[in-house]
């Protein structure tokens, strides 16, 4: 299996002979050694380029060179195209008018981003799903097109045009371009991101992170303030580390055993019970979120070793360290209600989707989220074929919540049911949603929905009935 992806990886082929041993792609290989790297980095720069010791400008160069020798590492070349998304996106924001800027950079920024995953798609390798160079991309692109809202929100609105998290979001003055590429590029996140805003991520650099700020979760809530410290990541890191661990373990060991595409095997549904099926599509789709679990959360405690991610501190005086964590698996594993799932799930995307789209969209923002959630994914048939369906879904769960759950609130053993129910109806209705955006090809996802189409129909019919 390595040997068939050797030529395929567009990085270093330093690591080629780990990759045969382990039996996995050599991308996937550099990625989680660049990772690994990456940490111990964080570590030296927290303690020997900590911002009592030297300046932002030494802090941004050195972010910067190692995100850019980490990203050579893995994609070769193909990292020029971070620069080049990069150069045309400032170039717009300096060249263009204020008024427009962001409208402007969101357009060049997304349709790059476009231009090269069609290219990867369908000229390179249409279907396979490893790391590719389009991945950082898709991170760089959130933080591009924040930071034009942003700057958009500071240089032309008033306070009294902004919400709470605008105000404080907002950026009174253009980025420098070794500020603006830091923020974009660094080593922290140049691989897995997560997304940060410019604000957050500046206070980090000069030091300033542990002042109070305000806060904002992926509900919309604001958080308290907090007192001004210097916290230690150590504790949360180790516990991220060994999540990443465990996760690891878990996705190598389940992944073969139970892959997505044997629920559309012929033989499989021929001779199956129905009830059975759905228990399948379930396990197969738990067996994979651990690889999720193991990149974010790696990716959130090598932040965290740099001294970025600070969130304030708990009840009990112990410190968060989630201000850009991307999920809260055991939110996930159990939640009660569609949006309950996707509130937890790639929490940093979901927040950036809301602050570019569904807060400014003025004609049927959850629509349109949906699809620029779609288009930023890639072009994928199943991609959108998810996503319509999740408009489906969040209809339709709405609909549950404001009609049906009323006639469970009147006593605790009620409430019980109506949560064991609700669960079980999330993780269906969510792996169902899902398996396209798994199995990639039109051709395999419309098999899969002719296969469990009556959950389409069951899903318009109950929204049009109830709403």
């Amino acid at each position: 299996m390595a040997t068939q992806t050797t030529a395929s990886c567009t990085g270093s082929t330093l690591l080629q002979p780990i990759s045969e041993i382990i039996n996995l792609p050599v991308d996937q290989v550099n990625f989680v050694a660049c990772q690994l790297f990456a940490l111990m980095m964080a570590v030296w720069f927290r303690i020997y380029l900590h911002p009592s010791k030297t300046s932002p400008f030494i802090r941004h160069v050195v972010a910067t060179l190692l995100g850019f020798y980490l990203a050579l590492f893995c994609f070769g070349w193909y990292s020029l195209h971070f620069l080049v998304q990069s150069g045309l996106s400032y170039s717009v924001m300096v060249f263009a008018g204020l008024e427009h800027m962001h409208k402007y950079c969101f357009i060049v920024t997304l349709g790059y981003l476009l231009l090269c995953q069609i290219t990867r798609v369908y000229v390179f390798d249409y279907g396979m799903y490893s790391a590719d160079f389009t991945g950082p991309m898709m991170v760089i692109t959130q933080k591009i097109t924040s930071l034009a809202f942003e700057i958009h929100d500071g240089l032309t609105k008033r306070e009294g045009q902004l919400t709470p998290s605008q105000k404080y979001l907002a950026i009174s003055r253009m980025p420098s371009l070794l500020e603006y590429l830091s923020y974009n590029c660094n080593f922290m996140g140049i691989l897995a991101g997560p997304t940060c805003s410019y604000n957050d991520y500046m206070a980090f650099i000069e030091g300033t992170c542990y002042q109070p700020r305000h806060q904002e979760n992926a509900n919309g809530k604001e958080n308290g303030k907090y007192k001004q410290s210097e916290p230690s990541p150590k504790n949360d890191v180790i516990a991220k580390l060994c999540t990443c661990a465990i996760s690891l373990a878990i996705y190598l060991s389940l992944c073969q055993l139970l892959p997505v595409e044997h629920s559309i095997d012929d033989d499989f549904v021929s001779s199956t019970p129905f009830h059975l099926q759905v228990i399948y599509l379930y396990l197969a789709m738990l067996a994979l979120r651990p690889k999720y679990y193991f990149v974010w959360t790696l990716a959130d405690a090598i932040n965290n070793a740099a001294g970025f991610g600070f969130n304030g501190y708990n009840k009990d005086g112990s410190p968060r360290w989630d201000l850009i964590s991307n999920l809260r698996i055991l939110d996930i594993e159990f939640a009660t209600s569609f949006k309950m799932f996707l509130d937890n799930w790639n929490i940093q995307t979901a927040l950036w989707l809301k602050r570019v789209c569904y807060e400014r969209c003025h004609i049927n923002p959850m629509a349109a989220t949906f699809l620029l959630s779609a288009l930023w994914h890639g072009v994928y048939p199943g991609y959108y074929l998810t996503f319509l369906t999740g408009i489906a879904m969040t209809m339709a769960a709405r609909a549950v919540r404001h009609n049906i759950r009323p006639y469970f609130l009147v006593s605790d053993s009620y409430k019980r049911i109506y949560h064991v129910i609700t669960w079980a109806w999330t993780q269906v209705a969510i792996s169902y949603t899902v398996a396209p955006f798994v199995l990639l090809a039109v051709g395999p996802s419309l098999k899969f929905y002719r296969f469990f189409y009556g959950l389409h129909i069951f899903l318009v019919l109950f929204s049009n009935y109830y709403l």
